[in-house]
């Protein structure tokens, strides 16, 4: 009776250390994996494929050390031109890829498996910068053009500027491939193209050179495809942890930067290669604070229109749909489990309390409830309202001041405007007549020399009528 006794007290001594010892191994896997950082380090490599603004999440992730904080070792490479990253990404050489999604595109319509998980520039950033001689778009015939390669987004953005100023890409102006933006740029300075697609900080130094600025892309209204986070269907579908790490740590970036102004201007003139505070400062405003999404989600609607542009020459862009180059699943996972919001919400408390502040305030950031969008509707041509188009992206957070305008005569009579970077019809109607709906008023007044109100340029001249004639 006592042999029996003593056999149940140490069955239950031995049922109670085995629970004790799976209690702690669940509890230490369950710490592993809400801090992947815990773990040993995995190697990995990740690719950027620019030397530009739009970039910076890459770079200021690494820095400032946010892959190792979700267990990733990385190796930080710079692989000039979308489409050579892609194809870096599809051998296995890079876990994932900070890239153009014209690039990313392409290549998944040939069955490359390769999609977008993050959008970090949901339109286009560029500006056309041409000769100082030139101030026209029409002055463009029979000159030469700079792109990194064909099939970019410098390329695209290019192509299309040119069509929408009704030129012909490689027949009235010729299209010559040089490389990175800095290279683009130094043939510019040395006079061997007429004209580039560049971004800031570049402009900045081109507007201090005396070279022209004769569109700003964001000023055809578009929601495109830039920079986005882009990785193949095959290491999502075997190691989905690894993804979901790795976007944890450029949306970790992007709140850095948006919270840590001082720091984050050191991490882009390093990279960037430029000690010009301007330049700097425009980058830093421009791109960071006014572009980049605290939460980047890719844009379907940008997508769709660079497959529209894609497929006037190939049918498989024609039919193809933008849910086909995106996977959703860990933006959404992150934004859904208000991980993002968390990361904002302690940036306020901290801010908020004056034993934690930051020596420099973080700028005031707008909080996005979804995938981002746009707010303001550009003017649109009739052949167009039948399609679906893509709401006017902000170029500034400034609001336009009396003293930007170039009038001869008083408000309530006509005046003569002068186009500026980031204008469209629409906005010009808000500033002078306070709703966007009156972009008509402006076109008939000046269609004689406005072919098409969606495509002004910079330093266009347009009369717009008084308050009285456009009610």
């Amino acid at each position: 009776m006592e042999r029996t006794s003593q056999k149940k007290t140490d069955l239950l001594i031995l049922s109670f250390f085995f629970s004790f010892v799976l209690l702690v191994a669940a509890s230490r896997n369950s710490v592993a994996a809400e801090n992947p950082a815990s773990q040993p380090l995995k190697k990995i490599a990740i690719a950027y494929s620019g030397i530009s603004t739009s970039q910076a999440p890459a770079w200021v992730a690494y820095e400032q050390g946010l892959f190792k904080k979700y267990g990733l070792d990385v190796q930080l490479i710079f692989i000039e031109a979308g489409s050579r990253t892609v194809q870096t990404l599809i051998s296995g050489d890079v876990a994932a890829a900070q890239v153009a999604g014209t690039s990313v595109i392409q290549s998944s319509l040939q069955g490359s498996g390769v999609v977008m998980i993050g959008g970090f520039l949901n339109t286009m950033d560029y500006k056309l910068i041409v000769a100082r001689d030139i101030t026209r778009p029409d002055q463009l015939k029979g000159k030469t053009v700079a792109v990194s390669r064909v099939g970019s987004s410098s390329d695209f953005a290019t192509r299309y500027a040119l069509e929408k100023y009704g030129l012909i890409p490689d027949k009235d102006v010729s299209i010559l491939q040089i490389g990175s933006q800095p290279a683009r740029f130094s043939a510019m300075e040395t006079g061997k193209i007429h004209g580039v697609m560049i971004a800031v900080p570049l402009t900045a130094k081109a507007k201090k050179m005396g070279f022209n600025t004769l569109a700003d892309l964001q000023m055809l209204g578009l929601e495109y495809q830039h920079t986005g986070l882009a990785v193949t269907r095959n290491l999502i579908k075997t190691q989905p942890d690894l993804v979901r790490n790795i976007l944890r740590g450029f949306v970790e970036a992007i709140h850095y930067m948006k919270t840590h102004r001082k720091e984050s201007l050191t991490i882009l003139a390093k990279y960037l290669k430029t000690d010009d505070a301007d330049a700097l400062e425009e980058a830093y405003e421009s791109i960071v604070q006014a572009l980049i999404p605290e939460k980047p989600y890719p844009t379907l609607k940008g997508i769709d229109i660079i497959l529209r542009e894609l497929g006037a020459k190939d049918a498989n862009a024609r039919s193809a749909k933008p849910e086909q180059f995106v996977d959703l699943t860990f933006i959404k996972e992150l934004d859904s489990s208000g991980y993002i919001d968390r990361l904002y919400k302690s940036s306020a408390v901290a801010k908020a309390a004056p034993s934690r502040a930051e020596p420099l305030p973080a700028p005031e950031i707008a909080k996005e409830k979804a995938a981002p969008t746009e707010t303001k509707v550009k003017a649109v041509t009739a052949e167009e309202r039948a399609k679906p188009v893509a709401k006017q992206i902000p170029a500034s957070t400034e609001k336009p001041a009396a003293t930007n305008v170039t009038a001869k005569t008083t408000r309530s009579a006509a005046q003569e405007y002068t186009v500026k970077a980031g204008d469209t019809l629409s906005k010009l109607a808000e500033r002078f007549y306070n709703s966007m709906s009156k972009w008509e008023r402006i076109y008939e007044a000046n269609k004689d020399t406005l072919k098409n109100p969606n495509y002004i340029y910079i330093g266009q001249k347009l009369m717009i009528p008084s308050d009285d004639q456009a009610s």
